[in-house]
């Protein structure tokens, strides 16, 4: 019987301390934790062997792009892979023409700016930790969508860093993180979008568009880089009114 109790007692301190670790809570003042945060998504971002597997996160959130937008429109979400080669695929059911798939199959590259600037904006916000347990939730909930070990490994190696830091990571961590991804999503969104313009493959987005509208390539292409644009000009004037 006491043993019922002290477990019911933990269970409840458990989510206790999960839900604390949720809130919103007072930004730390702007210091050396932002401009390390900043400086390790561009190394992230510009060195080579850190970039191999930083984009991982670029891909997630590409695919899981095409998801949701896909659910939101409508269509079924039946699973996604993340490749060994870093590339990877989402797939939705539905009508396999019309408004809905166009839709799902144009989110994925303009994804991870989006999500990327509203990061940044969230960081200095006081909503870092609320944006880790809201992150951690998605990647559990895409296990069950995962289609490959790669895939499953990818996620679980995520879903382990997100909530150690929401966790763990003290008045600092979150913010750091936070900021970090949101820029290596911004930063990563644009190394992406360079790939497919100059060496597009016949079953990257802006051709499989060109092929469901009769709309060229190289017309999403500029559309998606006009979106790029204005995320990183939202995160540049939160960046420069945070750290200014």
């Amino acid at each position: 019987m006491l043993a019922g109790v002290d477990i019911g007692t933990s269970l409840t301190d458990a989510l206790s301390g999960a839900w604390q670790r949720s809130l919103p809570a007072t930004p730390p003042d702007q210091g050396w934790w932002s401009l390390a945060a900043i400086a390790v998504a561009l190394a992230a971002v510009v060195v080579p062997i850190v970039w191999r597997f930083a984009r991982l996160a670029v891909t997630v959130v590409h695919e899981l792009g095409h998801a949701g937008v896909g659910i939101l429109v409508g269509r079924r979400f039946t699973g996604f892979v993340v490749s060994g080669d870093m590339s990877g695929h989402a797939v939705t059911v539905g009508r396999p023409t019309g408004p809905g798939r166009v839709l799902s199959a144009w989110a994925g590259y303009p994804m991870p700016a989006l999500v990327g600037a509203l990061l940044i904006q969230i960081a200095f916000g006081g909503w870092a930790r609320t944006a880790l347990a809201v992150a951690l939730v998605l990647l559990m909930l895409s296990l069950v969508f995962s289609r490959s070990l790669h895939t499953v490994a990818t996620v679980l190696v995520s879903a382990l860093i997100v909530g150690a830091v929401w966790w763990w990571g003290g008045a600092l961590g979150p913010g750091a993180l936070v900021l970090a991804l949101g820029v290596l999503l911004l930063l990563g969104a644009w190394r992406h979008l360079g790939t497919v313009m100059t060496g597009g493959r016949r079953q990257d987005d802006p051709q499989q568009l060109a092929q469901l509208t009769g709309v060229p390539a190289w017309a999403w292409n500029a559309g998606y880089a006009l979106v790029l644009a204005l995320c990183s000009w939202w995160a540049g004037a939160v960046l420069l009114r945070a750290l200014g």
